[in-house]
């Protein structure tokens, strides 16, 4: 068979840096102000882990990833934010005669709450919870891996973050999660992975467990950030040797990022957001380089009123 590349899931890990105050962070929106705009992502790679065994896929050539996904994040008090996200994505294969396939991805909702503030020696630590959930928003097709634009799985995650904030504006942050994750349908009465055949369109996705590091400084107008991500998939098979990926093969990883932000001054409100990451090491996932840019616009909705 021809032998496909596996693409790193794109409905979770790309969410976790897309807006100015994300899932992931220690910042808060605060009350009454929306944050709202576009992040574009150009995602690439060729080689890929097929389980621990990295090679290339001259049938497929260089994958090619792009998204444009909306965000928005609404302070409904100091302490706890309302966020959503939403993105199109298109995939492209550089080799063989396979074509790509675009369309919007997955909704995401989420409910951030900071329960923890203390001033501690020269700065502040702080503690956060979130719940998110996501869910499909069109019928596209997860069963053509790695030019699918998503796994098509219904998903609740639970995360705490804690963060350390100097007086000077360095910090440091950990962030983990856990992603349940609701079965998949194929269009396809049976399926083989992991070493045995199933009569059902049916596949029981594995959860996962992901955390993200990140050291940085933020002061005034200016964020600059170095982060470590992982993802752990608590289950699921290898790609067979010669075989095409399948939905529920373990995905793991191990991203680096860097990150910077400015806040412009004119015209107010708006501000710039670029990242650029890379696959270090991984489980069936693509060594994938990326970069993302985009721009943020905040409405200070109290402000308003209070004129």
């Amino acid at each position: 068979m021809t032998r496909y590349l596996l693409a790193v899931s794109i409905s979770f890990v790309s969410l976790c840096s897309a807006s100015a105050q994300t899932i992931t962070d220690h910042l808060m929106m605060p009350k009454k102000d929306f944050c709202t705009g576009f992040m574009y992502t150009y995602d690439q790679w060729k080689n890929y882990w097929e389980g621990s065994l990295k090679r290339d896929n001259q049938n497929i050539g260089t994958l090619t990833t792009t998204q444009l996904m909306w965000v928005g994040n609404y302070g409904l008090t100091d302490k706890i934010n309302l966020i959503a996200m939403a993105p199109y994505v298109t995939t492209k294969a550089s080799g063989g005669t396979l074509v790509g396939l675009d369309g919007i991805q997955d909704l995401t909702l989420a409910i951030k709450y900071q329960f923890a503030e203390k001033e501690l020696a020269s700065g502040k630590f702080s503690a956060f919870g979130v719940g998110s959930f996501s869910t499909p928003l069109t019928n596209y097709s997860p069963d053509f891996l790695p030019l699918s634009i998503g796994l098509q799985s219904t998903t609740v995650a639970g995360r705490v973050t804690t963060a350390y904030r100097m007086n000077q504006g360095w910090y440091a942050s950990a962030s983990g999660s856990y992603v349940w994750r609701g079965n998949v349908s194929l269009d396809r009465p049976s399926y083989y992975t992991d070493g045995a055949i199933y009569f059902t369109n049916q596949v029981w996705m594995p959860n996962q467990f992901t955390s993200t590091y990140s050291i940085g400084y933020h002061k005034n107008a200016l964020q600059t950030e170095i982060n470590l991500t992982q993802q752990n998939t608590l289950g699921g098979g290898d790609i067979r040797k010669q075989d095409m990926p399948f939905v529920s093969n373990r995905m793991n990883f191990l991203k680096v990022g860097v990150l910077g932000m400015y806040y412009l001054s004119k015209p107010k409100n708006f501000a710039l957001r670029a990242q650029i990451s890379y696959t270090m090491d991984g489980l069936n996932v693509g060594q994938s380089f990326s970069v993302m840019g985009g721009i943020l616009y905040t409405f200070h909705f109290a402000k308003k009123e209070n004129q």
